[in-house]
């Protein structure tokens, strides 16, 4: 059993392909604390209570409690990463919109793609000894644009050497935010404009110019078929018009807003606000096949300049893109 009390950190361990949590596991399984008062803590928390750090509460510690020790100062980047994730995962919409992600180690990657016809999609009844229809699924024309999204985090360790964790973390966690609001914009794009094998999604037209209507939510759900319509992504206008519909007035959908904050959405369909689709436009899509995200490992902190320099200047970034699987399994609804 390797305890957590002895294990000699160094930033070497921030190796290509694993995360620092993961290296630490791997010396330090989390499995040989069954039933001890360390249960339920992973290896890197561990190492923040070995060196008594608090990175959360009332009684936080300052950003100097890293910096003590060599060892303790490892620990840093990992801190300022875990923070990044967390503002990611309270802005993430993307979840809601992916049909799958795929994370990969490099810049390189090929999708696959199936373009079914009327055809395919009917499963018609096969005579004795007849052959099977056939589904094509092939590997997509180009390559999967990868983009890198982050933010250069400036400060001198003097500036920021006595602000109480607590607080420095909901800097990080802004910056997190950043990044997730940025990768919508890109997934957005990609439904829209096409990923570069697939064009631009099939645009439905509304019956009058300016105005979004029930029976328009109908026709996207209708032209969607045989796909399902389980979610609608919506900016500030469109919100708005939906909010206005009679429809969505009735008494059981007013209680339910003004209860919960959640409206009765459109068909059934998960309704999303975001301002990463132009006024005028609002995307139906079945999230089930519609699209997949392609991500290049995890979160990249530069941990050299954190421990060395002590946040002299050090980069924060992820590196993520988007391809369409299904591509009629979206569609733009303009108004």
């Amino acid at each position: 059993m390797a305890f957590y009390d002895s294990i000699r950190l160094e930033k070497g361990m921030y190796a290509a392909g694993k995360s620092f949590t993961q290296v630490l596991e791997e010396l330090d399984p989390s499995e040989n604390y069954r039933n001890t008062e360390l249960e339920g803590l992973d290896a890197y928390q561990r190492q923040l209570k070995r060196f008594d750090i608090k990175v959360g509460g009332a009684a936080s510690d300052t950003v100097s409690k890293f910096f003590q020790t060599s060892d303790s100062a490892a620990l840093f980047p990992e801190y300022v990463s875990r923070a990044v994730r967390q503002g990611m995962e309270r802005n993430d919409i993307i979840s809601d919109i992916i049909a799958a992600k795929t994370v990969i180690e490099g810049m390189d990657y090929r999708s696959v793609v199936s373009v079914p016809g009327v055809e395919e999609k009917s499963l018609k009844p096969v005579s004795e000894g007849a052959a099977l229809p056939t589904t094509t699924i092939k590997t997509s024309e180009s390559l999967v644009k990868l983009q890198k999204r982050g933010r250069m985090l400036v400060a001198s360790y003097e500036a920021v050497k006595f602000q109480k964790l607590d607080l420095f973390t909901v800097t990080l966690r802004q910056i997190g935010a950043y990044i997730a609001r940025q990768q919508l914009d890109d997934a957005v794009n990609v439904i829209v404009s096409g990923d570069g094998s697939n064009g631009a999604a099939q645009v439905v037209n509304a019956a009058s110019s300016g105005s979004l209507s029930y029976d328009d939510l109908v026709k996207l759900w209708a032209e969607l078929s045989p796909y399902e319509l389980n979610t609608i992504l919506a900016p500030t206008d469109a919100m708005k018009k939906l909010l206005d519909m009679k429809e969505m007035k009735d008494s059981h959908a007013g209680l339910e807003f003004h209860g919960s904050g959640r409206m009765i959405t459109p068909l059934g369909a998960k309704l999303m606000h975001t301002k990463s689709i132009p006024s005028g436009k609002l995307i139906g899509l079945d999230k089930t096949c519609a699209l997949e995200m392609v991500q290049s490992g995890g979160i990249i902190t530069d941990h050299d300049k954190l421990i060395d320099r002590q946040l002299e200047r050090a980069s924060i970034s992820c590196i993520t893109g988007f391809a369409k699987i299904f591509p009629d399994s979206a569609k733009v609804l303009e108004y």
